[in-house]
């Protein structure tokens, strides 16, 4: 291969790679709507765990054990779901492949916001941006 050639593929490899990579940064941590009314209900069995679900709103925590922005996460969601009506609980996907599949976990942590009926309103990938969740979660609760 010529060098010059050689260099040129470098180059649109670098190029496209920063691309993807700004592209994916941006998007991390975005609260995305996600409700209707044929959204169906999720329940503290839906997910496996023994919690109890906030009367405005639930913010859902899916962690593994080997996540590096799961502690920072659920330090924030623990303090946001210090609010009235708000609560947060953390389902750990570790070792349970088919919860991850069914609500599609493709990275840890995810985070599913829930109004009162438990039906899913937003979804966040990654560690969810602070003032994006506060303003949703003042939304639903100042309806309830």
């Amino acid at each position: 291969m010529q060098p010059y050639l050689a260099l040129l593929v470098l180059a649109c490899l670098v190029v496209a790679s920063t691309a993807i990579g700004l592209v994916l940064r941006r998007s991390s941590g975005r609260v995305r709507g996600s409700a209707d009314d044929a959204t169906p209900r999720i329940s503290p069995a839906d997910l496996g765990v023994d919690a109890v679900f906030g009367s405005a709103a639930t913010l859902v925590q899916f962690s593994t054990s080997f996540c590096g922005q799961c502690p920072a996460t659920r330090r924030m969601l623990g303090d946001l779901a210090m609010a009235d009506g708000v609560a947060h609980v953390e389902v750990d996907v570790t070792d349970d492949i088919g919860l991850a599949a069914r609500f599609r976990i493709r990275q840890t942590p995810t985070t599913l916001l829930l109004d009162a009926a438990g039906r899913q309103v937003a979804r966040i990938g990654g560690i969810p941006r602070r003032a994006e969740l506060q303003l949703s979660l003042a939304a639903l609760t100042a309806t309830a």
